[in-house]
């Protein structure tokens, strides 16, 4: 007898082998915020990125194989390259790049031996907030259009629920950050109970005051300073600074004592008027000496 497998056993079994490699890697949000999209991944490595620009208002996340995710990275760049460049730049939009998204991930799913082990997000930021948009991606093609925020990868539900609870609009920048690595730090392994730290974090994002290309990194001092709670507090000066800038100054060498000491006025204001009589005294010697030589010739 020939191998037979029924088709809704092969989707099922399809479905699965994705979603539990998926669910391996680490987890990614994409949230909303005052002027634009902020993308938050937990990503150690600093050249593997999980974060991409598609076009000029279009940001890309992704989650599972690295491979994989990449190379559809590359052709949604191409397909808005040809695209903006054969119509107008205004025409690439992000409903656009998820369509075909969508339809090859359909389409590797049900022709493929083994579908690709990745979810996907496309966002595209607009003239205001209520213009932006969401496309959230699964493994079989699917596509969802999500208002406020996507949680892809790991434990995907765990940080939707703390979006949940602590998630609204008209958050700026930094509440959005630390509402999203709160939710991710709540579950990764790697914070201990602790917030997740900068080097362990992917920060991007969509930023619609930018005139043309609204993606840019958020990286180093910029990503540490947003993660800080703003308090601007004035450190308190140290004791023995402000000791030593009060102190007097040592005197330098071969000075005699008491120059330079503003706690021996005295002493130094005798020795100076001793130095400027020897210096008259000198004078009024040489100009008698002068006088007295009578001119030659």
């Amino acid at each position: 007898m020939p191998y037979y497998a029924s088709a809704e056993q092969v989707m099922r079994d399809r479905s699965e082998y994705a979603r539990k490699n998926i669910a391996r890697g680490r987890s990614v949000a994409v949230l909303t915020y005052t002027d634009g999209v902020l993308f938050i991944a937990e990503n150690p490595s600093s050249t593997l990125h999980k974060v991409g620009e598609i076009y000029d208002r279009i940001g890309f996340a992704a989650i599972g194989r690295y491979s994989e995710f990449e190379s559809l990275r590359v052709a949604g760049v191409r397909l808005a390259d040809v695209r903006g460049y054969s119509y107008n730049r205004r025409d690439v939009t992000g409903r656009i790049v998820a369509n075909a998204y969508a339809q090859t991930l359909g389409s590797i799913f049900t022709e493929s031996m083994k579908p690709y082990e990745v979810e996907l997000c496309v966002a595209e930021v607009g003239a205001t907030p209520e213009s932006d948009q969401l496309y959230r991606l699964t493994f079989d093609g699917s596509l969802v259009d999500e208002p406020d925020f996507v949680v892809m990868g790991g434990q995907a539900e765990a940080v939707t629920s703390q979006l949940r609870q602590h998630f609204h609009t008209g958050l700026s920048l930094r509440e959005a950050l630390g509402v999203g690595v709160a939710a991710l730090s709540s579950v990764s392994p790697a914070a201990n109970g602790a917030q997740l730290p900068a080097e362990q974090l992917e920060v991007a994002v969509l930023d619609r005051r930018r005139p043309k290309r609204a993606f840019r990194r958020v990286t180093g001092a910029a990503l540490r300073a947003l993660l800080t709670d703003g308090a601007d507090a004035e450190p308190a000066a140290p004791a023995a600074a402000t000791t030593a800038a009060h102190a007097p100054s040592a005197p330098m060498p071969g000075t005699p004592a008491g120059m330079g000491d503003p706690a021996a006025p005295d002493t130094a204001a005798s020795i100076s008027g001793r130095s400027v009589s020897r210096v008259a005294s000198h004078c009024v010697v040489q100009r008698r000496t002068c006088r007295s030589r009578k001119p030659s010739g």
